[in-house]
């Protein structure tokens, strides 16, 4: 009897250790940083509602091939230094990928995820992230903020009837996120023929920019970018509004979305922004899912921004499982997403997604969206070409 019991106790003993490894081989870990009360909260909490409502819906349809998806979100609040702690501890928990957000953190993580092979997919849309060789495990899922500023440009040119140049004026924060589109953008300003003016910085926390819009006023600039985030776009605006500026203004793709009417008060009318998707409700493939996830109650772009990154990642996963037999590591993470060739979002985006060992550029489409009668209007979608030197830059 006793040694019935004995051997009935290892027995159990070793299928519980089994149903552990089972249980640990059934989960995949990924991180998630999210800033949801620091100064680009505005637009940085829908964004990560969008990235875990959409691993949310997978993982209640089966996960990753059978297996779960364990994304704990952690509010950095801007903070890059938190951002790199909280870095280091995805690190020990072995995360094969991580959801990130803004351009501190993700510059700031940079060599830490080339040098520990884990792909980051960011809210970062700076140029230089695109180029393989500076930044090998950097991904994200719309045009970058050169190409979004040079598609404004364009389209902005083509528009012009004077036979004058075009005045434009830089408004911008002067931060990582702010300065990244800068020289480019001036690059092909010039190209096409616009006369630059002086820049104006208008911080990502501004409460007012009374003293900069007097100065665009001065210049008597016929374009203002805007290159923050809603609440500093909204004081430009309202402020631009109050000083009777002539200026049509046209925001990075943070800068305006469907809070920004109550935000600006009417001052947003005609205001463009570059966008890297579609508006929710928007007649296309992807947005039944999307609607029925979040149970037809309308969000805003940066949702459906996160919501896209997520599915990008989903399907990188997916890849990776099947190519490694459900060995996943950030290795294998990567190398599926360098085999995304026209990755379709259902037209979530405006484009579809390709990724390979040389081009991180997801593509080079643009949503013009304009701000018509507190509405956001899709005038046009530009699609610039795939310059080799334009890669990075």
């Amino acid at each position: 009897m006793k040694r019935f019991l004995q051997i009935a106790v290892a027995v159990t003993c070793t299928l519980f250790l089994l149903s552990g490894v089972a249980l640990a081989a059934g989960t995949i870990k990924v991180g998630h940083l999210a800033d949801l009360t620091g100064p680009t909260g505005d637009v940085g909490k829908p964004y990560a509602e969008g990235v875990q409502a959409y691993k949310d819906y997978v993982n209640a349809h089966g996960g990753i091939n059978g297996k779960t998806i364990d994304m704990q979100m952690f509010d950095y609040a801007y903070n890059k230094d938190k951002a790199i702690n909280q870095y280091k501890k995805y690190k020990e928990d072995k995360v094969v990928a991580i959801e990130g957000w803004g351009t501190g953190d993700t510059e700031a993580l940079t060599g830490f995820v080339s040098a520990d092979k884990v792909p980051y997919i960011s809210a970062s849309y700076s140029a230089h992230l695109t180029d393989p060789k500076k930044a090998p495990y950097n991904f994200f899922c719309a045009a970058d903020y050169t190409t979004a500023l040079r598609a404004g440009l364009l389209y902005l040119k083509e528009n012009w009837k004077e036979k004058r140049a075009p005045k434009i004026v830089f408004i911008y924060p002067n931060v990582p996120y702010g300065i990244a589109p800068i020289k480019g953008g001036k690059e092909y300003a010039k190209e096409l023929g616009y006369e630059i003016l002086n820049d104006e910085n208008v911080d990502l926390k501004a409460i007012e920019a009374n003293s900069q819009m007097l100065s665009v006023k001065n210049k008597k600039a016929d374009f203002g970018w805007i290159g923050g985030t809603t609440g500093s776009t909204a004081v430009i605006l309202k402020d631009a509004r109050k000083l009777g500026l002539s200026t049509r203004f046209f925001s990075n793709i943070w800068g305006i979305d469907e809070s920004t009417p109550k935000l600006a008060d009417g001052a947003e009318e005609g205001a463009l922004v570059m966008a890297g998707s579609t508006t929710y409700g928007a007649k296309v493939p992807g947005m039944k899912l999307l609607e029925q996830i979040t149970r037809n109650k309308p969000q805003p772009t940066p949702f459906i921004r996160g919501y896209v990154s997520m599915m990008v990642l989903v399907e990188a996963l997916k890849r990776a499982d099947k190519a490694t037999k459900g060995n996943i590591t950030g290795q294998s993470v990567k190398d599926a997403l360098e085999t995304f060739r026209d990755f379709d979002t259902g037209g979530l985006t405006p484009g579809k997604i390709t990724y390979t060992s040389t081009d991180h550029r997801p593509f080079m489409a643009v949503n013009i969206i304009q701000m018509v009668k507190g509405k956001l209007v899709v005038k046009k979608t530009m699609v610039l070409p795939r310059k080799a030197e334009w890669l990075g830059l």
